[in-house]
């Protein structure tokens, strides 16, 4: 099967609509990470086929639970979620943060090179890292255990902002939310070609009482 078929059926069994220059976008993101990824050790998967499965499939599944306005993706490392999610929703601004700059350099040419408007990247430490712009949403995906997300990233939501976590078994971090966060829901993701457990928990600050 080709990576296009393959990208193809797996969106199909996920249900979106993604257009075919959408697809188009994600392939040839898929081709650039390929390509730095000689050089630059990006990521630890080398195959084409499995970077679709893995990444470009593993970051359209949360995409249903998400919602419209600005974005940051924490730890973004060679951009996933965040370039992804820039191509599927051309209307989202997204803000990709990682403190390597070998990736954020990575990140920068990918986005110049599929013309995405939407996308801000920066190289710091999220502790360092300061924003005029409060976000409402922050993404992560295998970032960091999840009560230390929430608290590290606080600063940065909106007051009507969530947090949407990408996690492989999300329950036993639970126990490990800050007093003043609370889990709206833990949704539990069927993602096509991936094997292990994936979850996303979408959190929300406690409204004072």
């Amino acid at each position: 099967m080709s990576l296009g078929q393959e990208l193809t059926q797996g969106i199909a069994e996920l249900g979106l609509n993604v257009s075919a220059e959408q697809q188009q976008k994600l392939l040839d993101y898929v081709v650039l990470l390929h390509k730095w990824n000689k050089t630059y050790n990006l990521t630890a998967i080398r195959d084409t086929q499995q970077m679709v499965s893995h990444h470009l499939l593993d970051s359209l599944a949360i995409t249903p639970y998400l919602w419209s306005g600005s974005w940051l993706d924490v730890g973004c490392g060679a951009g996933l979620p965040g370039v992804v999610l820039a191509i599927v929703q051309p209307d989202w601004r997204l803000t990709l943060l990682d403190s390597n700059s070998k990736k954020t350099g990575f990140v920068q040419q990918a986005v110049i090179e599929l013309g995405l408007k939407n996308v801000n990247v920066k190289c710091a430490r999220i502790e360092d890292f300061q924003s005029a712009e409060k976000f409402d949403g922050i993404v992560s995906r295998a970032f960091t255990e999840l009560g230390d997300f929430l608290r590290v990233t606080h600063r940065l939501l909106a007051p009507t902002g969530r947090w949407a976590a990408m996690k492989g078994f999300a329950e036993k971090e639970l126990a490990s939310m800050p007093e003043d966060c609370v889990v709206e829901r833990v949704i539990t993701l069927n993602v096509p070609g991936l094997e292990a457990a994936r979850s996303l928990v979408i959190a929300a600050q406690k409204e004072a009482s």
